[in-house]
């Protein structure tokens, strides 16, 4: 989830994600440049599940899919 989009921002659709869906949590990762310690408990407090900051590294983004549980099980 980029937390600056043009509509909504990733904080207010995460929070109405977990408002809408409150028996099924999807995975919810925060992927954004604002690399703060500010950022990140924000995203976290929203309901994200992690954050990752741009660019991204791949070993972040593996560890974030390697935590994902797979919908067959």
């Amino acid at each position: 989830m980029d937390l600056h989009m043009p509509r909504l921002d990733g904080l207010a659709a995460t929070r109405e994600v977990r408002q809408r869906r409150p028996g099924d949590r999807p995975r919810i990762v925060a992927m954004t440049a604002s690399a703060t310690d500010e950022s990140r408990r924000a995203c976290l407090a929203a309901g994200m599940d992690d954050f990752i900051t741009k660019p991204v590294e791949v070993s972040d983004l593996a560890r974030v899919v390697a935590e994902t549980p797979s919908a067959a099980g």
